[in-house]
């Protein structure tokens, strides 16, 4: 096996069988006779929870986390062209897409045997949010190995062609923008800004295709997240009247065994009674 199938294998069980699954894999490779390949894989470190969970993820939801990553992709070309009204729509996509990754992710884990709480969920959502921002970590996403959380404070690489746009100087750009528009407006006449108009509504035009398909992706994700919640609370109720059901029963039980048990005391206390009489009698 290569490193990156036996990291695969790994990184799908749970931190609490990690480390032994680990070192029967190191244990294989050297018996292969292969010592590269065993210290490679003692050198895997073993999952956080919330890694496990982003895992699991992963594993249960390849489609929605493509999805993600593609809008990652979208999001670093919006900040090398410094598109601040594209990077707005783009960014509250994906608030809307990681919120919704991160409660499936509660759903995944819960579904493995292993719930997790708020703080967990929390580092969830701030590792795919890194993953949008930096390759590396996305590829640890996309292939179900990473051993921990990550977070990220800006966005994207910073670089010679690549900057971190904060959300208040894109709002700053975005005003200069149309400060600038409206100036160019008022020297160019009507015509110009009429063109301008047909260009913005072709950019968007040329732009609702991605935004409408990670919009679907979000929803979808938030239905199938409602969907199951819907089943287990079916399910709890059902539960919960068969438990109805069954205390019902006990206590008919109980009240029929508490008359036997006080009809059965009379009897005996009739017939010790009509036991002294025959003894009486006969003396």
């Amino acid at each position: 096996m290569s490193l990156g199938e036996v990291a695969a294998e790994l990184y799908g069980r749970t931190p609490a069988d990690f480390v032994a699954a680990r070192n029967e894999q190191v244990r294989a490779a050297k018996e292969a006779g292969n010592k590269k390949l065993a210290a490679d894989i003692a050198a895997l470190r073993k999952p956080t929870v919330a890694a496990w969970t982003v895992n699991m993820l992963v594993r249960a939801a390849p489609d929605e986390i493509a999805a993600l990553l593609r809008l990652g992709a979208d999001l670093r070309t919006a900040q090398r062209e410094l598109s601040g009204k594209q990077l707005r729509s783009l960014t509250a996509q994906r608030r809307q897409v990681v919120d919704a990754l991160a409660a499936r992710a509660g759903t995944v884990a819960a579904e493995q045997g292993q719930p997790v709480n708020d703080a967990v969920l929390r580092q969830v959502g701030e590792t795919l949010t890194a993953a949008l921002a930096d390759p590396e970590i996305a590829e640890r996403v996309r292939t179900a190995t990473l051993a921990s959380a990550a977070n990220y404070s800006g966005f994207g690489p910073v670089g010679p062609d690549l900057a971190v746009v904060r959300e208040d100087e894109v709002t700053a750009e975005a005003q200069d923008e149309s400060s600038s528009r409206k100036a160019s407006s008022k020297r160019a006449g009507g015509k110009h800004h009429d063109d301008r108009e047909a260009r913005r509504r072709e950019r968007r035009a040329e732009e609702f295709p991605a935004v409408e398909q990670q919009a679907k992706s979000a929803l979808e994700a938030a239905e199938q997240n409602a969907r199951r919640a819907a089943e287990e609370l079916r399910r709890s109720e059902e539960r919960l009247a068969e438990l109805r059901a069954e205390l019902a029963a006990a206590e008919e039980q109980h009240r029929f065994a508490r008359h036997a048990e006080r009809a059965s005391r009379r009897e005996v206390r009739s017939a010790t009674t009509e036991l002294e009489r025959a003894r009486r009698r006969l003396e």
